[in-house]
């Protein structure tokens, strides 16, 4: 079984910058590709950024292209999202997600792990 714990949210003026944190166990985890989606009140869940098993592909929402940047470290069985130049329209509960295979997708479905999610909110 696989678990995940976000952490790192928090509260950011426009323009800062957060890091976020997935940390991640479970078997096989560093074989599988990972995610980091976002869900902003009254609104569905979107994509945010995918990487790859070994991470050396990456793939970003138009929306957060360039701003954000997203690693991990198998080693340490995390996986990261920094944050730079937020909005106010970035904010969202933010949640890393797993799927059982090493290639990125965008599509929340074809993730089988999900964790918590963790709170991000960038005032104006």
């Amino acid at each position: 079984q696989v678990q995940l714990v976000e952490s790192g949210g928090g509260l950011v003026q426009t323009g800062g910058s957060l890091r976020l944190s997935c940390a991640a166990s479970g078997r096989f985890v560093s074989s599988y590709a990972m995610g980091w989606f976002r869900q902003a009140p009254g609104k569905e869940r979107e994509f945010v950024a995918t990487i790859s098993w070994g991470g050396g592909t990456t793939y970003y929402a138009d929306s957060v292209k360039g701003r954000f940047t997203i690693s991990r470290d198998n080693a340490k069985n995390t996986m990261y999202l920094q944050m730079n130049s937020l909005k106010p329209e970035d904010t969202a509960v933010y949640s890393c997600a797993a799927r059982p295979v090493g290639a990125t997708s965008s599509r929340s479905y074809e993730y089988a792990y999900w964790g918590q999610g963790t709170q991000v909110t960038v005032s104006s």
